[in-house]
């Protein structure tokens, strides 16, 4: 009885993430054209802010009670899914054009905010790691407060910059719905209600129904609340997509990572120091090669579809080598 109320409660999320998704969409590009800010910045920050809230709650839930490899895990595995699986899937509906500052800017920064994280925690490897007898559940490395107060600062520039971007940049508003500014706010907080609200009860279902099938914690972080946390990114910027909004979709995706990295183990780490598995590890070079390879994609200006169903492939590749491992 309780596998099926579970099972009735991550359909439930289901529709609440679909549902609320839709509606941020509509609310976050009109306000894009209300204050003529550009929609690459809305999906950068409004929305990239919006579709984290999932992943912050169950990064500093598990930071708080102890379950570091799922604080970790989480991150790496929801980075991955938005990079391969949301920005392929998107691609395969519709070729994905790049935005020029996304791609000279935004991505770049993510890339490299991303090595520098490994590069910090991989002193630790070295340090401390014998790689002849290392097995993957084995902590290798800590996350250490300083670590996450210093992602928190780079966060806090980082947000700053960009709202300061946002204002020298207007332009004469998107050509999209325009609502009220009082239902575009409106639209944009119910979207956000309903899209938090079912990454709760997606996470918290699927972490349960993983759990009666004996997978470890890292492999239910990596996979099962990495897809569930990351399914508003993916609803949010698919919605995007078939409405043409693709500044909104790539800047969710790209915005998404930088916070999920920054914010959210900075949170994390800042709370509770975080121990490093190995497998964590080996997911963090994965998300890195991962991310170099999209980047380059991106170099044409436009994400195609075969390249889609590539990054698509290599996500699935990377799950089915999580799982076996």
């Amino acid at each position: 009885m309780q596998m099926v109320l579970q099972i009735v409660l991550l359909l439930a999320g289901f529709v609440a993430l679909i549902k609320g998704a839709d509606l941020f969409v509509d609310g976050s590009s009109s306000l894009a054209a209300i204050f003529k800010v550009p929609s690459v910045i809305i999906g950068l920050t409004i929305v990239a802010m919006g579709t984290s809230a999932p992943e912050l709650a169950v990064s500093t839930a598990a930071a708080i009670n102890g379950s570091n490899e799922i604080a970790v895990s989480n991150v790496v595995g929801s980075n991955l899914f938005n990079l391969l699986m949301v920005l392929g899937v998107c691609a395969l509906i519709k070729p994905l054009p790049i935005d020029k500052v996304i791609k000279k800017r935004d991505f770049p920064f993510s890339i490299i905010i991303t090595i520098a994280l490994f590069v910090a925690l991989g002193i630790g490897v070295l340090q401390t790691t014998d790689f002849s007898t290392v097995k993957m559940s084995d902590d290798v490395s800590t996350l250490e407060r300083w670590m996450g107060i210093s992602l928190l600062v780079i966060f806090v520039g980082y947000l700053i910059f960009l709202i300061r971007s946002a204002i020298k940049n207007k332009t004469e508003g998107e050509a999209v719905k325009q609502m009220s500014p009082l239902k575009s706010v409106l639209f944009v907080l119910i979207g956000i209600g309903l899209i938090i609200a079912g990454g709760h009860f997606v996470v918290e279902s699927a972490k349960f129904i993983a759990a009666a099938f004996g997978m470890s914690e890292t492999l239910i972080g990596l996979t099962v609340v990495a897809l569930g946390t990351s399914l508003p990114e993916l609803v949010t910027s698919v919605v995007a997509s078939r409405k043409g909004e693709n500044g909104l979709a790539v800047g969710n995706v790209v915005g998404s990572n930088i916070f999920n990295v920054l914010l959210i183990l900075g949170v994390s780490g800042t709370i509770n120091p975080i121990k490093v598995n190995f497998a964590s590890m080996v997911d963090f070079a994965i998300l890195i090669a991962a991310s170099i390879l999209v980047f380059i994609f991106s170099l044409r200006n436009k994400i195609s579809r075969p390249m889609g169903v590539v990054m698509i492939l290599i996500y699935v590749a990377a799950m089915v080598f999580a799982v076996v491992r």
